[in-house]
């Protein structure tokens, strides 16, 4: 077949990049075409996403696609929860407010007033996190609520850049199913739910699945990025863990592994066909988000490296200026001696002096505080590890299987000094790549789409084909160390 060239538009919490994806039929070239930084700014006491600015950015990295010839797809994934509220002429009534935003805090509690979170569970399947888009449009309707009633559509984040690119007002499932307002057995709008809530219905666009075609290009975008108005704009997994997902390389042949799509957050968890709802994954926290080609992914949020990412800002605002390499090389040289934190206790989730409050949370726990960088760092990176063995032994106990190893990709992949610790940690090997596995779902979601690929199995034969992955083994002279250490960390889990 002829070469044929995609675009994913990937937004993370730190950056963006617009990539372009050459498919040959057997594999996937990535090229980036550019990369940009993803700031959130506070005006008047809230924090806001720039997404005008990120909008430029796109453009800009779009325009440099027209000398590719012919785009055969345009998809966009972004971070989940989010959203922009739209008026009757399509424009946005105030920048979208980021998630770490305290507008929301104590919403959770709330709105169990009106429905206990029992009932909010079994409808959504989805596990409690105070920014959940239900919470954020509670808050709206208490604080703004000219703007629900000025509002003629929601979009969440990657909806928003297709609606910029194609006109088309939708929801994709995977994005949509972050928001804890999804019938997660039904993959609809919970109507029921909204009108006990006093929330606006019809705001909400329909719901499409990824590898949706929403339309071609704008007649305007194509004119001024240079790009043809015959280009389709695709709607991969919206949710940038629904692409990473989507290209996991599993081997099959009756393989039983969990992933970890690793970076700001770390999400680790099975692909299942339906989801998993009972009393053990209330209690325990676990959530059910849609995922490509009618998959659910069974999951927990983590952390992730937001804590090493955090510790890094600190130190360079005091001058101290490291790579995450350089990081890495220095927790590494620290030794498996020192404290951990759990990097989901609400103290971290804030931006902010993240050295003190780890130093705050070791004392209060009885260990002693890091002393230096490397100690920060090495604290960060076995804390990770701790909680992922926590996470990854809930998902035995859950699915009623032992698993046989851990593939974790996205760029988080890259620190392979957590890779090996995450290895001896859990006791099974660990496959790390693709580092870019969000791009490539979500290019290969959209040639699916195409008719390039036939499906998922495919689509993960192009991902090996494409693509180097790495295996680490568990040192097993390592493991009396972990089982002590991870016995500690469970008594703090409680």
């Amino acid at each position: 077949m002829n070469l044929q060239h995609y675009l994913a538009i990937d937004l993370g919490a730190e950056s963006g990049r617009v990539i372009a994806g050459h498919f040959d039929g057997a594999r996937l070239e990535l090229e980036e075409l550019h990369r940009f930084p993803n700031h959130s700014a506070v005006v008047n006491g809230t924090l806001y996403w720039d997404v005008l600015r990120l909008w430029n950015d796109i453009s800009d990295g779009l325009a440099k696609a027209a000398a590719k010839g012919e785009i055969a797809g345009i998809g966009a994934d972004t971070w989940g929860v989010d959203f922009a509220l739209l008026d009757e002429r399509g424009q946005m009534l105030s920048n979208p407010v980021c998630y770490r935003d305290a507008r929301h805090d104590g919403y959770i509690e709330r709105a169990a007033w009106t429905v206990p979170k029992r009932e909010i569970y079994e409808r959504t399947g989805l596990q409690f996190l105070g920014f959940n888009s239900l919470y954020q449009l509670l808050a709206i309707k208490d604080q703004n609520p000219w703007e629900l009633e000025r509002a003629q559509t929601l979009l969440f984040m990657p909806d928003l850049l297709h609606f910029w690119l194609s006109g088309e007002r939708r929801n994709e499932y995977s994005i949509a199913s972050t928001s804890q307002m999804v019938d997660a057995r039904n993959r609809a709008w919970d109507d029921e739910l909204l009108a006990r809530f006093g929330l606006p219905r019809d705001i909400l666009a329909p719901i499409v699945t990824p590898g949706s075609a929403l339309g071609k290009l704008r007649p305007d975008v194509a004119s001024r990025l240079g790009l043809s108005v015959n280009t389709p704009v695709i709607a991969p997994g919206g949710h940038d863990t629904a692409s990473a997902v989507s290209a996991v390389p599993f081997a099959g042949n009756g393989e039983r592994a969990a992933y970890l799509s690793s970076g700001t957050w770390s999400l680790m968890g099975l692909e299942l066909s339906e989801p998993l709802i009972n009393d053990q994954t209330f209690e325990l926290g676990f959530t059910n988000e849609g995922g490509a080609f009618g998959t659910i992914r069974f999951l927990k949020n983590i952390a992730g490296l937001w804590l090493l990412q955090e510790c890094r800002r600190d130190f360079l605002r005091r001058g101290r200026d490291f790579s995450y390499a350089e990081l890495a090389k220095l927790a590494s040289e620290a030794g498996n001696e020192g404290p951990f934190v759990e990097p989901d206790e609400p103290r971290f989730a804030s931006p902010g002096q993240m050295p003190q409050k780890i130093s705050d949370y070791c004392r209060e726990t009885n260990q002693r505080a890091p002393a230096t960088e490397g100690e920060f760092a090495r604290c960060c990176l076995d804390s990770l590890a701790l909680k992922y063995r926590w996470t990854f032994e809930k998902l035995e106990l859950l699915s009623g299987q032992k698993l046989d190893s851990l593939y974790i990709v996205g760029g988080g992949s890259q620190n392979e000094l957590l890779n090996q610790l995450t290895a001896d940690c859990i006791g099974r090997p660990v496959i790390a790549g693709p580092i870019e596995a969000t791009a490539a779902g979500n290019i290969l979601v959209q040639a699916v789409a195409s008719g390039e690929i036939s499906g998922s199995s495919q689509l993960r034969d192009v991902v090996r084909n494409s693509f180097p992955s790495k295996r680490f083994e568990p040192n097993t002279a390592e493991r009396t160390r972990w089982d002590e250490k991870f016995g500690r960390f469970q008594a703090l889990m409680g």
